[in-house]
């Protein structure tokens, strides 16, 4: 058993990371899945415990977290912040520095997750997982917060790697719509963001398609440019959801995000965000605009708001690959710990 040269290498964003150092994770990934139960990695966390902090809920990503410490023989305990006695801006507690080094001292590597509500303005939670990893010795992993997803970013790959039948990880010449669709959830821009990020390191072509008002990260947006440069790939924003859709579109995202003016005197305006997303009935991802795209995959990180976002048709039909990707959240998460706290053999 040996530690890998990632080890102890924290991951915010898939945009932190060299490609090739991606491609390894995915890599370990794709052989975790075949070798699930082995015996091939049982021991790689034995004795070793993940501190899960979980600022918002979730369904998906506590079970995959959970399955993969334990399917790697180590353990993952749940935290939640109203159980713990942390440092506010309306209350005392312990500082950032403090809990990061004990819980570093007593855990192999934490992770967290704060979205939407949990923040009084955007920036707040990459904020917040920065000074943890500017304090943890062990490894700091997103489980998605306001401006990125990183293990969801590389379980959707992970997908298309195998659902656009491409040998490797490169992507060239693949075309990828990320739309907006009206929903009743208002989420924010982690999941979205991430993957016109890493699918645009990987060479695909991307187009991103949202009403007028719904813009993302203009910094990420620059990052997405640059990383299409790079790659000679063609990168574009569209205002017209029926001009989005076309021949050349390979795989279709659609998912609901928040505008810019989500924050208002530090409170998140989710009632407000909800009112202006289903005035934009047409944007739905349905049978009839799909039926424009190049036969395209649709993926989506879940939960899906079904009527809203995607049309059942779409949503459970013959080229969705959302379980897919639901269940490579698993082996990307196991890859990861596996590299960057544990002994692999």
């Amino acid at each position: 058993m040996a530690k890998d040269k990632l080890f102890g290498k924290h991951l915010l964003c898939t945009q932190d990371w060299e490609v090739d150092e991606l491609i390894r994770a995915l890599e370990l990934a794709e052989d975790m899945q075949k070798e699930r139960f082995s015996g091939k990695y049982y021991d790689v966390l034995k004795m070793r415990t993940y501190m899960m902090f979980f600022y918002n809920p979730s369904v998906r990503t506590r079970q995959s977290f959970e399955c993969a410490a334990t399917e790697l023989g180590g353990h993952a305990q749940f935290l939640e912040p109203k159980s713990m006695r942390l440092k506010t801006k309306k209350t005392a507690g312990e500082t950032v520095e403090d809990a990061a080094q004990v819980m570093a001292r007593y855990g192999a590597g934490v992770g967290i997750r704060i979205l939407e509500d949990k923040i009084g303005a955007y920036g707040e939670g990459q904020k917040l997982l920065e000074d943890y990893c500017k304090w943890s010795p062990a490894p700091i992993h997103s489980m998605a917060h306001d401006k990125f997803h990183p293990f969801q970013g590389l379980a959707d790959v992970m997908g298309l790697k195998k659902h656009l039948k491409t040998p490797d990880y490169n992507f060239k010449g693949k075309k990828i719509l990320q739309v907006w669709g009206k929903g009743a959830l208002a989420r924010s821009w982690c999941s979205v963001q991430e993957s016109i990020l890493i699918n645009s390191r990987l060479g695909m072509d991307v187009c991103l398609a949202y009403p007028e008002g719904f813009d993302l990260d203009p910094e990420v947006i620059a990052l997405v440019k640059a990383n299409c440069k790079a790659n000679d790939a063609e990168f574009e924003i569209l205002n017209d959801v029926d001009e989005a859709y076309d021949d050349s579109v390979d795989v279709v995202y659609s998912r609901n995000w928040m505008t810019a003016g989500a924050y208002k005197g530090g409170e998140f305006d989710k009632p407000g965000e909800i009112e202006k997303s289903l005035q934009h009935t047409g944007w739905i991802c349905d049978g009839p605009k799909m039926a424009k795209t190049n036969n395209a995959l649709f993926i989506h990180p879940m939960p899906i708001d079904r009527g809203n976002e995607v049309s059942d048709d779409v949503a459970s039909g013959p080229r969705s690959i959302v379980y897919d990707v639901a269940e490579n959240r698993l082996h990307v998460q196991k890859a990861v710990m596996a590299l960057t706290m544990g002994n692999l053999p």
